[in-house]
């Protein structure tokens, strides 16, 4: 079984039951939600046939966030190199050959003469020449075609957008209406836009878990403070590949990786993971091996998009994904690890998690339950990267939801309260029923002494079958 997880886009027109069920035998840990695309009635559908299919797969949902499009179109446009456009910011006017509308209104107060506006995923090439005040004038670069509401990008230039648009508080109200696990803000360029939108969480006392996408160059120069500000990290590798040179993305990608893993946050590697499968059954070799080197460079999760949301082969997609990264894992080397050192100020939490993962690799412990309230402890286990999967014991729903972004960590909802030696001795038996431990296998536990709540206070370490032999001997310490 994978420790990689994976993350699928879903349509509002493709969302079925039995779809989701044949996505989430094939590995799906969590299912996203465009809001660019799909309407409020159409993501109420899909949370509500996700949750037919298991209450367990986590939900994320997109904001726009501080983007530009270009507006209605009567048919797609089509462009020579030289020819000249003027470009206006005015939202409710359709755009024509000569004459393109974008959706910022103040666009000639941000880009100036010499930028390059880039349209479409960088399909269409507008190097600009004049800036009037109320227009601008461009020169087309390259052949192409353009649509409607197609993205616009000027890479280098800060383009003065709120955080958080109108419809994006009314998709973060949805989201909380229908207990969303999380939100994947776009365009995140600093704290102060993950701020914006847990501000608005806050007021509806939500503790849905914010997911910042990584899409431009001031994202990338302000990604330590965006991470101490997020639940997690996604990096957006569509948008991001047009606002800085495309070279940089690999160098980018591991950066990030490592700056979350090294602070216990969860990181989503996201576009064009397969998007030969979009029309093809078989993945290239180059995207095979962009799979495996994101799971080499130890990401938590994998995204596909255009893959499962419209393409032809969704199911066979997610098992792809997933068969490369149980290679992938047991491929990667333990030398490459990302190096996490304790923190400076680390506490007793952090400190027994790294001591139970050095019980693997010291005196061959097979196995690390946890039991968790917020999945915190989970979370910090993930991040020491360990070579067995954790066990994580949770006690809300949403616990075991929200670790589904976390590699390696096997989440399951314990719905009654029970004691801490059931809980223990049913992980145990569900370890050895899915082959990961064995009776002459040791295994460790991480719980607390006190209780949901408590904390993470101590660490027991024993022998599976001297645990199963004296279950009327063994006490743990809060039993």
């Amino acid at each position: 079984m994978k420790q990689t997880k994976i993350v699928c886009s879903i349509s509002d027109r493709r969302c079925d039951v039995e779809f989701l069920r044949k996505l989430f035998f094939a590995g799906m840990n969590v299912v996203r939600m465009n809001t660019a695309h799909a309407t409020p009635d159409g993501i109420r559908t899909i949370v509500r046939n996700v949750r037919t299919v298991s209450p367990h797969i986590g939900l994320l949902i997109d904001t726009k966030g501080p983007e530009v499009r270009t507006t209605d179109v009567e048919s797609p446009i089509n462009y020579k190199t030289g020819d000249v456009v003027k470009i206006f910011g005015r939202p409710g006017m359709v755009t024509t050959h000569d004459i393109i509308n974008v959706s910022y209104s103040d666009i000639t107060n941000d880009v100036k003469v010499g930028d390059e506006m880039l349209f479409d995923d960088g399909i269409l090439s507008v190097k600009i020449i004049e800036n009037t005040g109320p227009m601008l004038v461009g020169v087309v670069q390259n052949d192409g075609v353009l649509g409607a509401h197609k993205s616009v990008n000027v890479p280098g230039v800060h383009i003065d957008l709120p955080a958080v648009t109108e419809k994006d508080k009314a998709n973060i109200l949805l989201a909380v209406e229908e207990d969303i696990d999380f939100i994947a803000h776009s365009f995140v360029r600093n704290a102060a836009d993950v701020k914006a939108v847990q501000d608005i969480l806050d007021s509806k006392g939500s503790d849905i878990k914010i997911i910042s996408k990584i899409e431009n160059q001031e994202g990338v120069d302000n990604i330590d403070e965006i991470i101490d500000a997020s639940y997690g990290i996604m990096i957006a590798r569509g948008d991001l590949g047009i606002e800085v040179p495309i070279e940089r993305i690999p160098g980018i990608q591991r950066l990030i990786i490592r700056k979350c893993i090294q602070k216990h946050k969860p990181v989503i590697v996201a576009t064009q993971m397969l998007h030969t499968m979009i029309n093809n059954p078989r993945p290239t070799r180059a995207e095979v091996t962009d799979i495996a080197n994101a799971i080499y460079y130890r990401t938590d999760a994998l995204m596909l998009s255009g893959e499962t949301a419209t393409g032809r082969y969704p199911v066979e997609a997610v098992r792809t994904m997933s068969a490369i990264a149980e290679q992938a894992e047991k491929d990667k080397i333990r030398d490459n690890d990302i190096t996490v050192p304790l923190s400076a100020n680390c506490d007793q939490r952090e400190f027994l998690a790294h001591a139970a993962i050095e019980s693997t690799q010291k005196i061959n412990v097979a196995g690390i339950i946890t039991d968790s309230e917020t999945g915190m402890t989970a979370r910090i286990l993930a991040s020491f990267r360990g070579p067995h999967p954790v066990l994580a014991i949770c006690y809300r729903e949403k616990t075991q939801r929200w670790l589904n972004l976390s590699y390696g960590v096997i989440p399951v909802y314990q719905k009654e309260q029970v004691s801490s030696q059931y809980v223990f001795y049913a992980a145990l038996r569900m370890l050895r029923q899915k082959g990961y431990i064995g009776l002459e296998d040791k295994i460790a536990y991480l719980s607390g002494s006190f209780g949901e709540g408590g904390g993470t206070t101590f660490l027991e370490i024993n022998k599976v079958r001297q645990v199963f032999e004296n279950k009327y001997k063994f006490h743990l310490p809060n039993d």
